[in-house]
């Protein structure tokens, strides 16, 4: 799957305010032109039931781009512009997802150990925001996100990251299964935190090629993931509190890893 390169920079929630003007990019052939472009490109909203020619095209572009496509009623994009839409409108972002095995590549390629970060279903934007800010501290190299079901990364995400976000290789794919499978071919372990397993974080080897899942604070990491992981760990607590944050819990996690790895 072809996808845009290594170029460092490049959302919008549901129920967020509607975007500035200048984040949308709008009616069917400018979206085309967009995409083309390598524009960073958050999701699209398309009429549902929309028909013509290059709606095939648009479809075909999101799915190489792996760009969520949202078929909404038309009211919906009355209601994020008054200009002729077309039944397409394009909400723009800052950053500019790569492609997992482009990344894998250029970080073995340059030598190092791959540290990589897999967001399960974390919602809020302030906590993936800390979750990168202490990726990049630590020396990981990339967080894998899906297309839907995370907070989007917006410009709250990158301003509760310190600019994190633009730094790290950010990874969209549209089934975290088949990421593990990616990671698997490529000699890179997977393993997952979960409260319940007997393996303790400081007995896991950090050190070699690993991505770490973590999971939204209600539900966990998705069963299937757990199932595909290597190696199952929990965090030590002193207490019987509930659990740390998960923004905590992967800065805890990642400096275990920094500190197995000798730096």
């Amino acid at each position: 799957m072809e996808q845009r390169r290594f170029k460092k920079p490049g959302g919008f929630r549901q129920h967020a305010p509607r975007p500035k003007a200048s984040s949308m990019v709008i009616g069917r052939q400018p979206v085309v032109e967009a995409i083309n472009a390598g524009k960073a490109i958050e999701r699209i909203y398309m009429l549902r039931g929309a028909t013509g020619d290059i709606i095939p095209q648009i479809k075909k572009l999101a799915d190489q781009y792996n760009i969520p496509v949202n078929l909404v009623p038309v009211e919906k994009l009355n209601g994020l512009t008054s200009f002729n839409h077309q039944g397409v409108i394009a909400i723009t972002g800052q950053i500019n997802y790569l492609d997992l095995q482009d990344v894998i590549s250029h970080v073995t390629e340059q030598g190092e150990t791959p540290l990589f970060l897999i967001l399960d279903g974390i919602t809020d934007v302030r906590n993936i925001g800390a979750i990168a800010r202490s990726a990049v501290c630590c020396g990981a190299q990339a967080i894998i996100i899906p297309d839907r079901g995370i907070a989007a990364l917006n410009e709250e995400a990158i301003k509760s990251s310190a600019g994190a976000l633009e730094t790290i290789s950010v990874c969209r794919v549209n089934s975290l299964l088949k990421a593990i499978d990616t990671l698997h071919l490529n000699g890179i372990k997977v393993i997952a935190s979960e409260m319940e397993a007997e393996t303790k974080l400081y007995d896991c080897q950090l050190q070699e090629p690993v991505a770490v899942i973590m999971g939204s604070e209600d539900k966990g990491v998705y069963p299937a993931l757990l199932k595909a992981s290597d190696t199952l760990f929990h965090i030590p607590m002193a207490g019987n509190f509930e659990s740390f944050n998960v923004s905590v819990a992967a800065g805890i996690i990642l400096y275990e890893a920094m500190k197995q790895r000798g730096a």
